[in-house]
């Protein structure tokens, strides 16, 4: 006879939560679906908020304090909704020695944000990433998923410009 944990009832009626419950079903509620699990939870709603994370913690039966570690981590997941577009600035060494921290410098003047922020009209979050693995093209910048190299910032602010 084995003794099943209960499971904490999903947060809402909202389906995407059926979503989010399926992956951790199909990984049999085990902790090592912790990352596959925080991945749905933010593909689901856009960002992880604490009350998600609570949920996953219970779900998973871990505690908050590895769900949030976790979290916080790996730079892919937010803990605040994101801007309709997504701009990831490589800070690591070679990025950095191009010139990644006059982008990042340029990026808050002209949007009057700072990395982990987004616009106030939510057009867009300005993220940094220790690596994205484009170092050929120093600096490195990931927009909306699509990865840009060597550009200026006068040049990265005319393509951000031309987002809808």
């Amino acid at each position: 006879m084995s003794l099943q944990q209960a499971r904490p009832p999903l947060p809402s009626d909202d389906k995407r939560w059926k979503l989010v419950n399926a992956t951790m079903r199909r990984n049999g509620y085990a902790g090592h679906a912790l990352i596959e699990t925080l991945h749905s939870v933010q593909d689901a709603f856009g960002f992880l908020d604490e009350a998600s994370l609570r949920f996953v913690a219970a779900s998973l039966d871990l505690p908050m304090s590895k769900v949030f570690g976790v979290a916080t981590f790996y730079h892919l997941f937010t803990l605040k909704p994101k801007g309709r577009h997504a701009c990831v600035v490589c800070t690591g060494t070679a990025c950095y020695i191009k010139g990644a921290g006059a982008l990042v410098e340029r990026l808050h003047e002209r949007y009057d944000i700072l990395p982990g922020e987004t616009t106030s009209d939510d057009r867009l979050s300005l993220l940094t990433a220790r690596c994205v693995g484009a170092c050929g093209l120093a600096p490195a910048i990931v927009v909306d998923g699509d990865v840009l190299g060597k550009l200026d910032s006068e040049s990265l602010i005319a393509k951000l410009e031309e987002l809808n």
